[in-house]
């Protein structure tokens, strides 16, 4: 089975090599070496200084890690969401007692900078503004970089979701900005889920030293100090992170601009092929289509559950179908992480065989 959701995406058969290692002492020499190598890549490839902790949880830990360890309940922070995962980190702030200012935009559509800056010039005691960077249930990506100036211009921290993100798709942490950049291991870093990984600047570690959002677990002060001993505070997903560590060496051997490059082909490749059926992408600006996960809008009549079976059941290819209200509406492809040309080339082959037959069905 070829697996072409969004995540967890395939793994190569050398980082399931590398999870399967034995266990070693967390607290001793051999994990202090993983621990320091992993965090040395992680630096490299999101290509910032910053404090980087590696998290035993998923992404949506990290995303409510970004949430306690920089805001007090009653503080206000602008929510801006293009789509399902967007909600949830909406949704994390909600939990905890911020003052959420929700904008949110209709499925397909990126985030309108002008609609942000408007919000935060009007509003002076807004701390922080929430984002997504790379949206899977809807395959558009934010412009995170003018994101990035617009709030360092207006100096309220930015808590950014780029769990399908930084590592599939552009994004220098230090150059662009990003007080919190959190992504996931079983994304664009070719490992499996239960790593969590945050990029936090020196600004977003002192607005914890006078955050009240109750956190243990996800607390970044503590995180950093068992760092400087090498170690996490808590017990670590160990096999994740030897899976991880392989795939992070992966990486660096074939070189980010390659990684980039070929993610950006991919998409393409996707993209074109939709367009070749007379099919429609959901983003509704190409510019800011995703070139990790696409978003395939259905044909009237033609549901996405009845083109997923299709696919698998005769390609052996598992594709994602749309979230929420979107379930039936959307096929959606993920293509992040360990893919290929050639993988790709076979998820054109399977829609091109299958869509025409449900089209002329409809």
């Amino acid at each position: 089975m070829q697996l072409r959701i969004p995540g967890p995406t395939p793994v190569p058969p050398e980082v399931l090599q590398a999870g399967a290692s034995p266990m070693v002492n967390h607290r001793g020499p051999e994990f202090a070496e993983l621990i320091t190598r992993v965090t040395a890549r992680m630096k490299e490839l999101m290509m910032t200084e910053h404090d980087l902790f590696v998290l035993t949880g998923s992404g949506t830990g990290a995303l409510e890690s970004a949430v306690v360890n920089t805001l007090s309940p009653g503080q206000k922070v602008l929510a801006v969401s293009i789509g399902e995962f967007g909600d949830r980190f909406t949704e994390i702030a909600h939990a905890f007692g911020a003052n959420v200012i929700r904008m949110r935009f209709e499925a397909g559509e990126h985030a309108d900078l002008n609609r942000i800056r408007e919000t935060l010039v009007a509003d002076r005691d807004i701390r922080a503004l929430m984002i997504t960077h790379n949206e899977t249930s809807t395959g558009v990506t934010n412009d995170i970089r003018a994101v990035g100036a617009l709030a360092r211009e207006l100096d309220v921290l930015l808590l950014v979701d780029s769990v399908s993100g930084i590592g599939a798709l552009p994004y220098p942490v230090d150059a662009w900005g990003g007080d919190v950049v959190a992504t996931g291991s079983q994304k664009g870093w070719m490992a499996p889920p239960g790593l969590a990984m945050v990029a936090v600047s020196q600004r977003a570690m002192d607005a914890g030293k006078e955050a009240k959002m109750p956190r243990v677990y996800w607390d970044y002060a503590a995180a950093k100090s068992y760092l400087a001993k090498n170690q996490t505070p808590w017990t670590p997903a160990l096999s994740v992170l030897y899976a991880l560590d392989k795939g992070l060496e992966l990486m660096v051997n074939e070189g980010l601009e390659n990684v980039l490059a070929r993610h950006a082909r991919v998409g393409q490749t996707v993209r074109d092929a939709v367009k070749s059926l007379g099919m429609e992408l959901l983003p509704k600006d190409e510019k800011y289509a995703s070139n990790s996960v696409t978003a395939i809008k259905m044909p009237e009549g033609v549901s996405s559950l009845d083109v997923q079976k299709a696919v698998r059941e005769e390609f052996d290819i598992e594709l994602a179908i749309g979230q929420g209200s979107l379930t039936p509406k959307l096929i959606r492809v993920g293509h992040l992480g360990w893919v290929s040309d050639q993988d790709i080339a076979d998820v054109s082959t399977a829609l091109k065989a299958v869509m025409p037959r449900f089209t002329k069905g409809a």
